[in-house]
């Protein structure tokens, strides 16, 4: 019985594990965007002269 609450301990602690490195993932991915859009800015709302 002491394994089974061990692999359960295990499997917690990979889902935590899974939603910290998704929120890290999401957060890198739109922040690159925003940069990327400051930089680069839409040429509908900026256009050329």
């Amino acid at each position: 019985m002491k394994k089974s609450n061990n692999q359960l301990g295990y499997f917690l602690q990979y889902l935590s594990l899974a939603l910290v490195l998704a929120v890290l993932s999401v957060s890198v991915a739109f922040s690159t965007w925003a940069v990327f859009n400051y930089f680069f800015p839409d040429l509908l709302f900026h256009p050329l002269p």
